[in-house]
């Protein structure tokens, strides 16, 4: 009797499964990757400052790197997403546009909005925007050049990590380094400024936390040969930010060393996290740090890349013990319609008033933009019904085994961050900033402290714009794993 309720017990259990469950288990994973350098070839503007700058010598070349994902079952693709990091300072809307085209008409298989480009944030990389700058007439590389230049790149990675896809097994896990400070100080009578003094006697904190997490990613073939690797560090790479040299800041330093261990046929994608109210500038300790560094015999940019690097290895060498050939996998394209922030009278004329002080110095174009945008959207929002004074944002989410990435175009700032992070179902969550634009998307508490970051001109999307991305990003990554 007992073996008979065994067996139509484990029939019913058979039946269940094969019926009445979602199915998401990919049969085989497929994982192809490329590198390639997209250092503009001639002197270029740079884009990260409010003031035009030129750079005629390359410190450090730009990269970008891609990451294709795609599940087969039964032969068939199920499902895929294209990945590709970027050393730029964000992702225009134009140039992802133009990628897709390019790659949609060599690659039919790959669908458009299943192409995601994010930046690392180096204020050391070529304009890529049309009209923020006034750029030299001669012996510049011109807007349109360098993104005709860097779509071809993006493109020829894309199609090579296209062709290499290959049967592969996942590995992940997560360490901590020390590399994004948190750079909003907050004052006795509760205004808070960017890179603030904290020397000083009304200094009383810093806004927020920071995120020391270093998320590791990374893809072997079946016999366990790593071919890619993903690191996300939630901070933007601009140690160097105001030279007037190409630069790829930290994440050049962190690959050379990650491919010292494991030569350069490995491909890194350098993912930012959320880290719009941080950087890798020191707010505290900056003489007990350059005594450090003086004792190590390392700069600034070598200092994070060490860190980082062996967070890497340790991670890597502890999580390369379990790896996973099939795995769930699936990816969802959102558009979210978020509240944007209100631009009140005084804002408004506040903005026209600075625009104006600017208007005929060519040279502070970039800021003059920042303010006459305020006016602009001032004009704007008197025609639209306020729940109706909203703007349409496409974010990412995707599982693969039991990691989520999520992306966003913003500058999100840590808190919203971390919601994701601790209300993510997934054993590990990536959130993945800049997967476009980018404007910074401040909190509550940094808007009621303002300075720059917080303040109107800085911001598009309200604080509570930022807690329904997070609501939003959450449930849709919750779904995945409700199944």
């Amino acid at each position: 009797m007992i073996k008979n309720q065994m067996w139509w017990l484990a029939v019913a259990v058979c039946l269940l499964l094969a019926s009445g469950l979602p199915r998401a288990w990919a049969v085989e994973l497929w994982v192809g990757s490329a590198t390639v350098d997209i250092t503009p070839p001639r002197p270029v503007a740079l884009e990260g400052q409010f003031h035009t700058r030129v750079a005629n010598r390359v410190e450090t070349p730009l990269v970008a790197a891609a990451l294709v994902l795609e599940s087969r079952e039964n032969g068939q693709m199920k499902d895929h997403a294209v990945m590709v990091s970027c050393d730029l300072v964000g992702i225009p809307e134009a140039v992802l546009q133009k990628v897709r085209e390019r790659i949609s008409q060599a690659i039919p298989q790959i669908s458009p909005e299943k192409i995601i480009l994010s930046a690392t944030h180096t204020h050391t990389a070529p304009v890529v925007t049309e009209g923020k700058y006034v750029i030299p007439d001669h012996g510049v590389m011109t807007v349109s050049e360098y993104v005709a230049f860097l779509v071809d790149r993006v493109a020829e990675a894309v199609k090579t990590a296209w062709q290499n896809r290959q049967v592969a097994q996942l590995g992940y896990g997560f360490g901590y380094a020390v590399v994004g400070h948190n750079r909003r100080a907050v004052y006795a009578d509760g205004h808070a400024v960017m890179y603030g003094r904290t020397d000083v006697p009304d200094f009383r904190h810093l806004e927020s936390g920071t995120d020391p997490a270093v998320q590791v990613l990374f893809f072997t073939d079946r016999s366990g040969t790593l071919l890619t690797m993903a690191i996300e560090v939630a901070c933007p790479s601009q140690e160097v930010e105001g030279q007037s040299t190409v630069h790829a800041d930290f994440w050049h330093f962190v690959r050379q060393e990650i491919w010292r261990q494991f030569g350069r046929k490995v491909d890194i994608l350098a993912w930012c996290g959320a880290a719009g109210d941080l950087s890798p500038h020191l707010m505290l300790r900056k003489a007990a740090e350059e005594r450090m560094l003086r004792l190590r015999g390392l700069d600034s940019l070598q200092e994070i890349a060490r860190r980082i690097s062996e967070t890497v290895m340790d991670v890597y060498n502890v999580a390369r013990q379990e790896l996973y050939p099939e795995v769930p996998f699936e990816h969802r394209v959102l558009n979210l319609d978020l509240p944007l922030r209100v631009v009140t009278d005084e804002e408004a004329r506040t903005a026209r008033e600075e625009a104006a002080k600017l208007a005929d110095n060519p040279a502070l174009r970039m800021k003059m933009l920042w303010h006459q945008r305020v006016a602009e959207r001032y004009e704007k929002q008197q025609q639209i019904a306020r729940d109706q004074w909203t703007n349409s944002y496409e974010i990412h989410v995707l599982r693969i085994g039991d990691v989520a990435i999520a992306t966003n175009p913003f500058e999100l700032f840590v808190d919203f961050g971390l919601q994701i992070q601790a209300r993510s179902k997934a054993t590990q969550t990536f959130v993945i900033q800049l997967a476009g634009a980018g404007t910074y998307l401040a909190t509550d508490r940094a808007v009621a402290g303002g300075g720059y970051s917080a303040v109107v001109e800085s911001t598009e999307v309200s604080p509570e714009g930022g807690q329904i991305l997070v609501d939003r990003t959450v449930e849709a990554i919750n779904a995945l794993f409700g199944q």
